[in-house]
């Protein structure tokens, strides 16, 4: 066996009424809070004022989906301004709050985000110091799915350019995780569906994955099992903490196996689609992953023994049908031309989608092989 490592420094607090532990994690450092919108009528921003007092010097609500530089840096700009002192930023939310949190704990020399967009444009051109006053993060999500709480990375956009960025620095691992399935109850369908779907293919991503290690395939495989298991019946009984506590361990356990892999082919494939064709990450990365996988087969005996384990499956074929009932059975299509893209375009786009930095990732990186419709 080749060498390996595992490396997560993530300190993960997870179960029902984890937020308690909140207070503690903060300690006595003030603390800004970047938050969905709909926090304040949900009584979510109230309940951390209690918590924590006069230590939550700013609360952020303004956060939208896909974060944009656009409005990214006016914020960055302005909290870094108003509160050099805080060194703590909480993230409450899905993805989208955790990226944007992540976009705000870079202290630049300045302290103007064109300089932190200029260094992801160009790392070795506009490099960050390591030892400037950046802050600390705690993620608490109320998705299960991002897998972002357990993970470095964010994904900012630059909708102007027709481009995304890929924020990752060694101050970005957030600094503790606390995973509370409660948070997740009032979750509405769709997203509860998007978010679930995004950690199945955060797992699945893992698996046919060039940097696939021993833990992080087990935890893909626990992670995907759950998530196939769970995620219908949670849509038909949405209210059920059980249910919720399943698909949010799924998700932290997809999470920390995508933190040392990162993702791969569809993951690479949707982000132009959700660009230009506004569909939500998690369907983009989700409904090729049948496609997808069928390139993986074959690639690796391991490989398609936990595949095959996953789906409970007698071979590759019957893998692939599996995972093609479940999503349709879920009311997701698995036909790009559903998502905006024509049959002609699609094998030049996943040829595309290969040669790119998520895609060289993926273990099927072989030609091609046409579809048929």
């Amino acid at each position: 066996m080749d060498l390996w490592k595992f490396h997560n420094p993530v300190d993960v607090h997870a179960g029902i009424g984890a937020l308690e532990r909140l207070p503690r994690l903060v300690g006595d450092r003030r603390a800004l809070l970047i938050v969905f919108p709909e926090a304040e009528p949900l009584g979510l921003i109230g309940r951390l004022k209690g918590m924590l007092g006069d230590r939550l010097v700013a609360v952020e609500t303004d956060i939208r989906p896909n974060p944009d530089v656009q409005w990214l840096a006016p914020l960055y700009e302005r909290l870094w301004h108003d509160h050099p002192g805080a060194r703590c930023v909480i993230a409450l939310g899905g993805g989208s709050s955790i990226d944007c949190a992540k976009a705000m704990l870079t202290a630049t020399p300045s302290g103007r985000f064109d300089e932190l967009l200029d260094h992801l444009v160009d790392p070795q051109a506009a490099p960050l110091p390591a030892d400037a006053p950046h802050r600390a993060l705690i993620a608490v999500p109320t998705t299960a799915g991002t897998g972002s709480e357990v993970t470095p990375w964010a994904t900012l956009w630059d909708a102007a350019r027709s481009r995304k960025h890929s924020l990752h620095l060694p101050w970005t691992w957030p600094e503790a995780a606390v995973v509370d399935p409660s948070l997740m109850v009032s979750l509405p369908r769709a997203a509860t569906l998007a978010s679930g779907l995004d950690a199945l293919s955060h797992a699945l991503e893992s698996l046919w994955n060039v940097h696939r290690n021993p833990v992080s395939a087990s935890l893909a495989v626990a992670a995907a099992r759950r998530i196939v298991a769970t995620l219908p019946a949670l849509l038909e009984e949405p209210r059920r903490l059980d249910l919720r506590e399943a698909l949010a361990v799924a998700a932290l356990q997809a999470g920390m196996a995508f933190s040392n892999t990162r993702t791969a082919l569809a993951h690479s494939l949707s982000y132009e689609i959700t660009l230009t064709h506004g569909v939500p990450h998690g369907l983009a990365c989700s409904f090729s992953l049948p496609r997808v996988m069928r390139l993986a087969l074959g690639q690796d005996l391991a490989l398609d023994e936990q595949l095959l384990a996953i789906f409970d499956a007698v071979d590759g074929d019957a893998a692939v049908a599996a995972l093609e009932r479940f999503l349709r059975g879920l009311g997701v299509s698995t036909d790009p031309a559903d998502y905006g893209i024509a049959p002609a375009d699609w094998d030049e786009r996943v040829a595309q989608a290969l040669r790119g930095p998520r895609g060289r990732n993926f273990i099927g990186g072989a030609p091609v092989v046409p579809h048929s419709r």
